[in-house]
């Protein structure tokens, strides 16, 4: 028995032995080497080496609370608004609150870019994720009308009008559909159209597929290895580059040989003719990272949003008759010769506007952004190293209670209140918020418009669990009947 014991203790004794050194691993090699400036790193725990804390993170979105990941900081070291991690493989910190989220976003001298490997090799190094800032305030520039400008978005309105009406007709006649999955074609249909005009119908089927493989590997981990999210979401790139240049060569082609020009000019024909006041001009590589980073935000995040707005909208009876009969005040105030809605009206709509910032708040479509620090950076009163990574996690931001009592309700009547810079970030802040924003929040408004005026939501399981990776969403992609009311 006293040889039995022995051996225990001596077990005992090397497992503890190896987990402190496992454990200790990470500080050895991020930490150690900052010398006597690790003493003022924020408070913070990077998990074990390599994985980091990317375990305990997908675990936590696995279950139906997510925030237990960033909860389980708050209990261990207090709300501080800022820790330490190890996450996509690099030592990174978090910042939790709208004040320091701020300064991340604005502060242009000390922090940069700073998306995983993952993201980057996805998106593209052409893209407005990667590109460095004179380059990206370039490309900005010479894009941004043609995507968020009041004559763009004035031409566009039509096209998403047509689509809405056209899409939810159908929808009232196919019974049970999948209503996340029809809306996201509906924006996606939209978003090519914008692009790539009277092409968009030959290639819209197959560039749909492929960008759903490419989102579900966009914030994975990236190992290259059949079987993982990112190893497929590579493949569906490839493909999708493969499409993009026949496009751009068809339409080059076209110039070199002055063949008749389409009736009208798309986001595709726009890029390719644009140029600076240097007379630069982009190149194919440009063009087809800028067309892939927009197609797979513009319809994606305007998808999601819209499939929640209606779902809390339909779900909240007082909310839904307040948003209803602004959209038939609408009616009634437009000339009897007038036909469709007019930018105009959607920008009176200030009460729909409220549902959709709303939703926005408490969906948090994108969980955080990646920034990474240019020198050592002090906030909070805590060190962030230079060369470390920085998320903003918008996440605690929106659902933080002191900011927005009772933050898991869904309460248009909240925004009645103005909100402080940095409390509300759907689209990011700084020179890096989103490029197109205003169309999002465009399309957005139009299908609610023609949903609050003549249909229902009936929602075929409204108990199914939610998935919040890449995106939250009923598992069930809510399944529903869409049907029409007088």
């Amino acid at each position: 028995m006293e040889s039995v014991t022995s051996w225990l203790l001596y077990g005992g004794g090397i497992l503890l032995v190896l987990r402190y050194l496992l454990k200790n691993v990470n500080w050895f090699l991020y930490e150690h080497k900052l010398g006597g400036k690790q003493y003022f790193l924020p408070p913070g725990d990077m998990g074990w080496p390599l994985i980091g804390n990317m375990w305990s993170f997908l675990s936590a979105f696995k279950t139906s609370n997510p925030d237990t990941f960033i909860d389980s900081f708050y209990a261990r070291f207090g709300k501080t608004g800022i820790y330490k991690v190890l996450m996509f493989g690099n030592p990174s910190v978090i910042v939790t609150t709208p004040e320091a989220c701020k300064k991340v976003l604005t502060d242009d001298d000390n922090f940069t870019l700073g998306w995983p490997a993952s993201t980057v090799e996805l998106m593209g190094e052409k893209s407005f994720i990667s590109i460095p800032y004179e380059e990206h305030r370039r490309l900005r520039r010479l894009t941004s009308a043609s995507i968020n400008g009041y004559e763009a978005l004035s031409v566009y309105i039509t096209y998403i009008e047509e689509v809405v009406k056209s899409s939810l007709e159908e929808w009232t006649t196919m019974g049970d559909i999948e209503f996340l999955t029809q809306m996201r074609k509906l924006t996606f249909k939209i978003i090519i159209y914008i692009f790539l005009g009277s092409e968009s119908e030959d290639v819209m089927d197959k560039l749909e597929k492929e960008y759903t493989k490419l989102n579900y590997g966009v914030r994975s981990l990236r190992i290259n290895i059949p079987g993982f999210a990112f190893h497929t979401a590579l493949k569906a790139r490839k493909n999708l580059l493969a499409i993009f240049q026949s496009v751009v060569d068809r339409r080059r082609n076209e110039r070199r040989q002055n063949l008749p020009g389409k009736k009208g000019k798309d986001m595709m024909d726009a890029l390719i003719d644009v140029e600076d006041e240097n007379g630069r001009k982009l190149g194919d590589e440009d063009v087809i990272d800028i067309m892939l980073m927009y197609l797979n935000a513009g319809h994606e995040s305007s998808g999601h949003i819209t499939t929640w707005a209606t779902y809390f909208l339909q779900r909240h009876p007082e909310f839904f008759k307040k948003a209803k009969e602004e959209q038939e005040e609408i009616i009634r105030n437009r000339p009897a010769t007038q036909k469709g809605l007019t930018l105009a009206e959607v920008r009176k709509m200030e009460y729909l506007s409220k549902v959709v910032d709303e939703t926005l708040r408490i969906i948090t479509f994108s969980l955080m952004v990646f920034r990474e620090t240019k020198n050592d950076v002090n906030i909070n009163g805590y060190l962030i190293p230079k060369g470390w990574k920085v998320m903003t996690w918008f996440r605690s931001v929106h659902l933080d209670p002191e900011i927005y009592p009772n933050p898991k309700d869904f309460n248009p009547e909240r925004w009645n209140e103005v909100r402080k810079a940095g409390e509300f970030l759907p689209f990011g802040a700084g020179t890096r918020l989103c490029p197109g924003n205003d169309l999002a929040k465009l399309e957005i408004s139009v299908f609610l418009h023609h949903f609050l005026l003549g249909y229902q939501l009936e929602q075929l399981n409204p108990l199914a669990p939610m998935k919040f990776l890449p995106h939250t969403r009923p598992i069930d992609n809510c399944m529903a009947r869409i049907k029409k009311v007088k």
